[in-house]
């Protein structure tokens, strides 16, 4: 068991390192990232300690049980105590335009109780019809029981749909994008929409430039509020020295657009209003350009495929010059097999191998509840080789990864168009802040579903489904 953690925890943490690095914007602060980071590492842990559970559960290894107990212990309840309380209270605090540390920590207090209120206000009146029907959960461990269930009670019922969109979703677009043709489509189809939303996104921000920049000149240098003011020109002159190419064109003053220098918070609504702006411009950018360089890479693939005869089997690339000397020479050809033959056929074959998993685990959900009948292909691999741990934790976390992949995946999907952007190098600090905390509050539910997919055996269970999950309510 110890093996597979000494290799599993430095990859996931070096992944998660990887990841938040690859997405983070260069304006998030270093404390986001370790919250981001932090998050993440424990959610996948918890899941990462399933194939141990497992494996602990078959054998009935008693010191192995409790090194699982203290790890559950503690990847759960630091992702609950993490999406629950300090992650929207930091993210409240990085959205906040206000100009100090109290304020800006005073706001997103303010928005989190306004959140919690609400929330509490539903869980109070469920939890006084539980206790009116069960006297005996007065008690803290059948209250506690009854919190843990609704915490997971949302990732159980959401996670379901997110899944099924992500196991038909994930085989179907890799099959697709084998298809040079399609995805050239796909492409042109995508730059021109992100083209119409990157000008939208430009004309905002020109005019959150205008709109402070008029503010300012309006304003004397005795106004209280010229403090606040120097904040936003600092910002304005910052961003110009980062990007010198960006001009602002088609800025316009509305109506109410002078109105942000009648006190503090208006002053706050301005500066948020142009961050917001600025970080949408550059999302904007980033996908714009992200889109045109995969058409143009894919455009120089499919050339190269059509004149691969008259090239002598070398690629040819529009964005470099021709490698020199027999290395380069061999570079260039081993570049032409991959990109234009191997690539596409190992597509195809990953997206029938997702698409058979897909199906397999499909069938273990629509007969989960049948009594005698074990179709779950994973449950039966895994009681074949009941004996041998590397293969029990490798039979366990594969599907099991492919499952939060397929649920991370749809959340992505649809977080995007509503909540949240998740763009290469240009993610805020909110937007990552909003990712963490989805992904920690997932983590649990998917682990949980994944065991009920499976059968150990008549009267094993694995200790995450006695202890951490609904435990306390089921025995009560």
């Amino acid at each position: 068991m110890w093996v597979f953690y000494l290799i599993s925890l430095p990859l996931t943490l070096g992944m998660v390192v990887l990841t938040v690095k690859y997405f983070s914007g260069p304006d998030v602060p270093r404390y986001v990232f370790f919250t981001v980071g932090y998050t993440w590492f424990c959610s996948i842990a918890v899941i990462v300690l399933v194939p141990a559970d497992i494996w602990t559960t078959i054998v009935g290894n008693g010191s192995g049980n409790a090194a699982i107990s203290f790890f559950w212990s503690w990847s759960y309840w630091s992702t609950f105590l993490l999406t629950w309380l300090a992650v929207p209270l930091i993210q409240g605090y990085e959205d906040a335009g206000d100009f100090n540390m109290i304020e800006r920590l005073k706001t997103s207090i303010h928005v989190n109780l306004i959140f919690y209120l609400i929330v509490g206000s539903i869980g109070l009146l469920g939890l006084i019809l539980v206790i009116t029907m069960h006297k005996d959960w007065l008690d803290g461990r059948g209250i506690l029981g009854w919190a843990m269930a609704c915490s997971n009670t949302f990732g159980l019922v959401t996670g379901a749909f997110l899944l099924g969109f992500g196991l038909s979703e994930i085989p179907r677009t890799i099959w697709r994008n084998a298809d040079w043709t399609a995805r050239h489509k796909f492409l042109s189809h995508k730059i021109a929409k992100t083209a119409v939303k990157l000008d939208d996104a430009h004309k905002e921000l020109s005019n959150a430039i205008v709109v402070a920049q008029a503010t300012s000149k309006q304003m004397t240098k005795r106004d209280p509020l010229r403090p606040c003011m120097d904040v936003i020109d600092n910002m304005l002159v910052q961003m110009f020295k980062e990007d010198p190419s960006f001009k602002p064109q088609g800025g316009q003053l509305g109506e109410n657009d002078m109105d942000y220098d009648t006190d503090e918070k208006s002053m706050a609504t301005l500066r948020r209003h142009l961050r917001a702006a600025r970080e949408e411009y550059y999302r904007c950018k980033s996908e714009y350009l992200s889109y045109v360089t995969e058409a143009l890479e894919l455009e120089d693939t499919i050339k190269n495929y059509e004149r691969r005869s008259m090239t002598g089997w070398k690629f040819i690339s529009s964005f470099r010059m021709e490698r020199t000397g027999k290395i380069g020479s061999f570079l260039d050809m081993a570049e032409l097999v991959w990109r234009c033959i191997l690539r596409k056929q190992l597509e195809r074959i990953l997206a029938v191998i997702l698409g058979c998993m897909s199906v397999a685990i499909l069938l273990a959900e629509a007969t989960m509840l049948a009594s005698g009948v074990d179709l779950s292909l994973f449950s039966l691999l895994i009681k074949y080789v009941g004996d041998q741990e590397v293969l029990v934790q490798v039979f366990a976390f594969v599907p099991l990864m492919y499952m939060c992949l397929c649920t991370y995946y749809s959340l992505f999907k649809v977080g995007r168009l509503m909540f949240y952007s998740l763009t290469p190098r240009q993610t805020s600090a909110v937007s990552l802040l909003m990712i963490c905390s989805l992904v920690a509050r997932y983590a649990p539910p998917i682990s949980y579903n994944f065991l009920n997919l499976i059968s150990l055996g008549k009267g094993k269970t694995t200790f995450f489904e006695r202890v951490k999950f609904l435990s306390y309510v089921l025995s009560t």
